[in-house]
C-alpha cells in the first residue's frame, strides 16, 4: 500500500509472481485459470503450511474475458454459465464496464487503484486493477488477498465484494473506504491541540480496539497479516477501521514453518524478524499494533529506522540492548551482533506521557522484545483499558442492535 492510497497496491519490494497461467484452451476445462485464482486450497491451505481445514468457500469470479464454450465465443459468457454440465445458480453478469471510475486513489508496481462507483446501485467502491502480464501471470499477492478477504469475513475487515477476471487485467472490488488512518492522521485536529497528527484519548482507544478485534479474527483462523502499518488500516467516515491489503498475509499451522523475513514495513517490523528470525508467529502483528498505537498518540512513528540495523538501534535504545541473558538464544539469530552499544531500558512514560497508567501497560505488554512474551490480541482485547468499550460491545450483543463506540456507528456495512 503507497501512501496515498486507500486500498494499497501491492509493496514491490517483498512480492513475488507466479508463473504464468496455462492456456485454457490446452485444459479439461475452461474455468482452469479461474479455479487457480480463486480457490484458497492450492496456496495457502495446503497441508505443509496449516493443519486447518480450508473453508468450504470458493469464489468465481463473474467475467473472464473471452472464453470459448462449444463452438461459441462470447466476451460477455458469465463464468457461472461455464458449469460443465453442472446446475449453477444464476446471477448478474459484471463486466469492469459495470462501473465507472471516478479518481485514482494510488498507484503501486502491480495495480492502482480507483475511487468508482456501481453503476447498478450507485454506491461508491475501490476498484483494484492489477494487470496481468502474459509471461509471467497474476502475482502471488493477488492469488493470496482474493483467498483470504473472501473468507475473513469481518466487521473490522475490508469486505472484497467482486473479482472480474478480463484477458489481461484483474480488477478487485472493495467496499469504499474514506481514507487510511496515515491520511486520518495527516488530517486531523485535536480540539486538545498537542502534536500534529497526534489523536485524542477516546479515538485512539477506539480504534485500537478495532485493530485488536481485526487481529484477533484473523489469528483464530491461522492468518497472519504480516503487513500492519497506517498506510493499511482504512476509516470510514462512521468512524469504523477496518484492515486492509492482504498481500503479504500467509496462512499458518503447527508445527511452526519457515517464512520469509522480508514482511513488515521496517518502522513496524518485530525485532525478531528484523534479527533474521524466519519461525515468527502471530507476536508479529502484535509488534506492528504496539508501533501503530505509539503512533497514533504521537502523531509520529515510534522507530523510524533507515535500515535494517537502525531500525534495530532504534528499538534498542528504548526497549534495551537484548543479551543471551535477557533474551536467551538471541545469539543464534543470523542478523545478531556482538558489536552494538548496550542501551539500558527507558520508561515508556518518558517517551509517552501523555497516555494514562492502564494504557501504559497495555503498551508495555504490545511492545516486548521477546515475542513469546508479547500478549496476543484476545489477551489485549480484555486488558482493563478497553473495560468501557467491551462493557458497551456486551451490552450491544446481549440488546441485539448495532453497538456504539465513543459515538461512532460500528458494523456497518455499506450496500453493494
Amino acid at each position: 500500500m503507497t501512501n496515498r492510497s486507500i486500498l494499497a497496491a501491492s509493496n514491490s519490494s517483498s512480492h513475488s509472481r507466479l508463473p504464468a497461467s496455462r492456456d485454457t484452451s490446452k485444459s479439461s476445462s475452461p474455468l482452469t485459470v479461474a479455479s487457480q485464482l480463486t480457490t484458497a486450497r492450492a496456496t495457502l491451505w495446503d497441508p505443509k503450511y496449516t493443519h486447518k481445514e480450508p473453508p468450504q468457500l470458493r469464489l468465481q469470479p463473474t467475467h473472464v474475458g473471452t472464453l470459448t464454450t462449444g463452438n461459441r465465443t462470447d466476451s460477455n459468457i458469465s463464468v457461472r454459465s461455464l458449469g460443465g454440465g453442472q446446475k449453477v445458480d444464476s446471477m448478474d453478469k459484471r463486466h469492469p464496464s459495470s462501473f465507472q471510475q471516478l479518481e485514482k486513489l494510488g498507484e503501486g508496481t502491480y495495480a492502482t487503484v480507483f475511487k468508482g462507483r456501481n453503476g447498478q446501485t450507485g454506491q461508491f467502491v475501490a476498484l483494484k486493477e492489477i494487470h496481468l502480464d502474459s509471461e509471467e501471470g497474476t502475482p502471488s499477492t493477488a492469488i493470496r488477498e482474493i483467498s483470504l478477504m473472501k473468507e475473513l469475513k469481518h466487521e473490522n475487515i475490508v469486505s472484497l465484494y467482486d473479482v472480474i477476471h478480463t484477458e489481461n487485467k484483474l480488477m478487485l472490488v472493495f467496499e469504499y473506504m474514506d481514507k487510511d488512518l496515515k491520511k486520518y492522521m495527516d488530517s486531523y485536529q485535536n480540539p486538545n491541540g498537542g502534536n500534529r497528527g497526534a489523536l485524542d484519548a477516546p479515538t485512539i482507544k477506539s480504534f485500537m480496539w478495532q485493530l485488536l478485534r481485526g487481529i484477533a479474527f484473523c489469528h483464530e483462523n491461522r492468518v497472519l497479516h504480516r503487513d500492519l502499518k497506517p498506510q493499511n488500516l482504512l476509516i470510514n467516515a462512521q468512524g469504523q477501521l477496518k484492515l486492509g491489503d492482504f498481500g503479504l498475509a500467509r496462512a499458518f499451522g503447527i508445527p511452526v514453518n519457515t517464512f520469509s523475513n522480508e514482511v513488515v514495513t521496517l518502522w513496524y517490523r518485530a525485532p525478531d524478524v528484523l534479527l533474521g528470525s524466519r519461525t515468527y508467529n502471530t507476536s508479529i502483528d502484535i509488534w506492528s499494533a504496539g508501533c501503530i498505537m505509539a503512533e497514533m498518540f504521537t502523531g509520529r512513528p515510534l522507530f523510524p529506522g533507515t535500515t535494517n540495523e537502525d531500525q534495530l538501534l532504534k528499538i534498542f535504545r528504548l526497549m534495551g540492548t537484548p543479551s543471551e541473558r535477557s533474551w536467551p538464544g538471541i545469539s543464534s539469530f543470523p542478523e545478531y551482533k556482538q558489536t552494538w552499544p548496550v542501551y539500558a531500558t527507558q520508561e515508556l512514560r518518558a517517551i509517552l506521557p501523555q497516555v494514562d497508567s492502564l494504557g501504559l501497560q497495555l503498551l508495555g505488554q504490545l511492545l516486548q522484545l521477546r515475542p513469546e512474551m508479547r500478549c496476543s490480541a484476545q489477551q489485549a482485547l480484555a486488558h482493563p483499558w478497553f473495560a468501557e468499550l467491551n462493557a458497551r460491545s456486551q451490552q450491544a450483543a446481549q440488546g441485539g442492535f448495532t453497538q456504539q463506540v465513543q459515538g461512532m456507528t460500528v458494523g456497518q456495512q455499506r450496500a453493494y
